[in-house]
């Protein structure tokens, strides 16, 4: 007869790091995470905690299987009333909570009800040769690697990273420049070559855009910064010549790689920088926060769910990669026929409809993801902590 092996549950804050030191074994780290102080606070004192049962969704599994494709955040929304108190349900110490990729598809979770808290454990593979349960730390070895789940869907993101930029001031006005093009087009698309006149500070790709805009703040309407419109990708092919008073200057040449519009003269350069897809640890914010949406990406007037909107608050007011901020449909007026004599008009109160998750962060403006919205969200529409 086939004996099948059983499952017990190993908390997720130790059992990996324990079961790698039983073999001699440290999982690397893939990727060094932001983590804030206050997370990693939050994680020491409740790492074996867990959270109270009261923070448990209604409909929360007992246990579920981790699949491919699978973040997280999408998983602590299975359990959770409030996702951004994960470390707590997770138990997470402070070397895990920097790198969810340590939970990996096919590892089994149990939900832990204990003394009136709960928290998320590993099931943990235990058969003995006489088919008695015992523990096997081996079991619980995984490597890190790509594999691991990340703490959202960063293909939600990945294409705005490289893309949207927000200068302090139109810094852009004293970029290199699109000076002219190849046969006297106006217009250039993937493989026409640019000529750029201004000053390069290497010879890599760069990003193209057009002039930037202003982000204004919905209430005081001060500018907060300049978004840059972003057109395409060039690379650098062959250096320019400057004019010596008696030789007329030669323009840079670049090739265009990508071009999200057609290039054209006047457009700005400037260089692309390095890729930074690191994953975001969703948290709340330790201080209050009250703000608005500046505007939606794109020119669109309302944006749904994945969609990305411009805020005003940034890096000053202690907005960091991560925050998760709750989204708040502003109270109508109403008319109250309920007394005697004439009706009253009265202002319902505030109600929050979604939730936001800030994956950029400028000094003044930040960008956030529309993680959940029950209706459409527009600028000028209030959020806070949650």
């Amino acid at each position: 007869m086939t004996s099948w092996p059983m499952l017990r549950p190993a908390p997720l804050a130790t059992a990996l790091w324990a079961a790698a030191a039983l073999i001699g074994a440290t999982p690397a780290l893939a990727t060094d995470f932001p983590v804030t102080q206050s997370q990693r606070d939050t994680a020491q004192k409740v790492a074996q905690g867990g959270v109270p049962l009261s923070e448990l969704a209604p409909d929360a599994p007992d246990s579920y299987t981790v699949k491919k494709g699978d973040t997280l955040w999408a998983i602590s929304t299975l359990f959770l009333k409030s996702p951004w108190r994960w470390p707590e349900l997770w138990g997470m110490n402070q070397d895990q909570i920097s790198n969810p990729h340590l939970i990996y598809p096919g590892q089994h979770l149990v939900l832990v009800k204990v003394d009136g808290r709960a928290r998320l454990e590993l099931a943990q593979r235990v058969v003995g040769p006489d088919g008695t349960a015992k523990l096997s730390p081996r079991a619980r070895i995984q490597p890190a690697g790509d594999d691991g789940i990340p703490a959202i869907s960063m293909s939600l993101i990945e294409p705005f990273l490289n893309e949207a930029v927000v200068l302090d001031q139109d810094s852009l006005a004293s970029a290199p420049r699109v000076a002219a093009a190849q046969e006297g087009r106006v217009l250039l698309s993937r493989g026409d070559l640019a000529y750029v006149r201004g000053a390069l500070p290497n010879r890599g790709d760069y990003r193209v855009f057009r002039s930037a805009k202003p982000l204004r703040d919905p209430i005081t309407k001060e500018v907060l910064g300049y978004e840059a419109a972003y057109v395409g990708t060039v690379e650098f092919l062959r250096p320019g010549t400057p004019s010596d008073g008696k030789t007329l200057e030669v323009p840079a040449t670049f090739q265009v790689k990508q071009a999200r519009q057609e290039v054209n003269a006047g457009d700005r350069l400037a260089p692309v920088p390095p890729r930074n897809f690191d994953s975001f640890v969703p948290h709340a914010p330790k201080q209050p926060l009250d703000g608005r949406v500046i505007a939606i990406y794109g020119e669109a007037l309302n944006a749904g769910q994945n969609q990305i909107v411009s805020i005003n608050k940034g890096t000053q007011d202690g907005v960091e990669r991560g925050h998760v901020l709750a989204l708040w449909r502003t109270g109508q007026e109403a008319r109250d026929t309920t007394m005697q004599g004439r009706p009253e008009t009265i202002r319902l109160p505030d109600e929050r409809h979604g939730r936001l998750l800030v994956f950029q962060a400028y000094r003044r403006v930040s960008y956030a993801l529309i993680l959940s919205v029950q209706q459409p969200v527009s600028a000028g529409d209030r959020f806070s902590q949650p």
